[in-house]
């Protein structure tokens, strides 16, 4: 049984996967706002009612980009090494994400990319639901705190400071990419944002630093 679960699910996977890419591939030829819902099903050759089983709404096709990165803190807090505080572990891993061109981190250059997130930051309804997605991550990221430190309204604080910090230097990396800079020359100052921003979290979060 739990093999015939198990293919059920990576089906289930497979069908986001490709839903969410084919709308993506039209919204970035014709705009977000230019494709209908049943012009995604059509293309993706399913009906608009089983689109909407997975997707409940519109902005859910674009955003399904970030479905793993939603808990991707917390993970990174659980999973620390045991020489590791959670801070410590969560600077460590956005760094490695700017040198390896994660395009979470804003700092990738590669034209499909630049494409999505000119899509996804120019278009009002998506950056609205975006928050959504912040805001679980930050609700996940408390639990993982919690088990790690002070709880509460602690761990929410805490939260919720390194997941803007987070955005805020992705979103730094990005305008500057879109300004016409490059991944590779930018590298050095994205680290050293990070290596600040950090610093400046650590000194204000000493309990998980």
């Amino acid at each position: 049984m739990s093999g015939e679960t198990g293919l059920r699910e990576r089906k289930k996977q497979r069908m986001y996967q490709n839903v969410s890419e084919t709308a993506i591939e039209l919204f970035l030829r014709r705009g977000f706002d230019q494709v209908s819902v049943a012009e995604v099903a059509e293309a993706a050759e399913i009906s608009k009612p089983t689109l909407f089983r997975y997707f409940p709404a519109k902005e859910d096709l674009a955003l399904y980009r970030f479905a793993d990165h939603e808990d991707e803190a917390a993970r990174v807090v659980t999973g620390r090494e045991a020489h590791q505080s959670p801070l410590g572990a969560l600077h460590e891993h956005f760094v490695t994400g700017l040198r390896r061109r994660d395009p979470v981190t804003g700092l990738n250059d590669d034209h499909d990319v630049l494409g999505f997130h000119d899509l996804l930051y120019g278009t009002p309804s998506l950056v609205a639901r975006l928050h959504g997605y912040q805001h679980r991550s930050e609700e996940a990221l408390a639990r993982a705190l919690a088990e790690a430190g002070p709880g509460g309204l602690e761990a929410r604080l805490a939260a919720g400071q390194i997941i803007t910090v987070q955005r805020i230097l992705a979103e730094d990396n990005w305008h500057r990419i879109h300004a016409g800079s490059n991944a590779t020359r930018l590298l050095g100052s994205a680290v050293r944002a990070a290596n600040s921003a950090y610093g400046q979290l650590r000194d204000g979060l000493r309990p998980y630093a």
